[in-house]
């Protein structure tokens, strides 16, 4: 009786250590298939990493065998241009963007994903949102865009990201 349950425990130890563990982005910009295929190709490259896109709920479930690995998918995610909140607080979505925390008159944005009209069309809506901007040049497929007026460069990163966005200072 003994083996047996020592048998059991010792199973339930691998299974639970062989289990796969997974995170939740929630809020990501996914207006379209091609975000999501976007998302698809952004951690194509992560070893051992999927990723499961949910279009209506905005969210993803990334599901790899180690938090490090989920952490590198994330990082892949952001630096193609989506951005979202983390179901689990060991996983942080960091999005360096460069931004001063200063007013400035014109701000050159790169790597944002604008995959459609629909992306350009969340963009401008962002960013008509943001105390002093006055206009923006973002294009479907732009690998960059400017932004003017008279704002906080950070408050447009952070009103990106709230839409599920980022993208970095050039």
């Amino acid at each position: 009786m003994k083996k047996l349950f020592t048998t059991l425990a010792l199973g339930l130890a691998l299974g639970i250590t062989a289990r796969a563990a997974d995170v939740t982005l929630s809020n990501v910009h996914l207006c379209c298939g091609s975000c999501v295929k976007g998302v698809d190709k952004a951690v194509a490259d992560v070893s051992g990493l999927s990723a499961k896109s949910d279009q209506d709920a905005g969210t993803v479930v990334l599901t790899a065998a180690d938090t490090a690995t989920l952490q590198k998918g994330v990082d892949a995610l952001t630096s193609a241009g989506y951005f979202g909140t983390s179901s689990d607080p060991a996983i942080k979505v960091n999005a360096s963007t460069g931004a001063k925390n200063q007013k400035v008159q014109t701000l050159t944005i790169s790597g944002v994903h604008l995959c459609c009209g629909k992306c350009v069309k969340a963009v401008n809506t962002i960013l008509a949102g943001v105390p002093g901007v006055t206009g923006n040049t973002a294009a479907k497929g732009a690998a960059s865009f400017d932004v003017t007026g008279d704002f906080n460069d950070k408050d447009v990163f952070d009103a990106l990201q709230k839409g599920g966005l980022t993208g970095q200072e050039k």
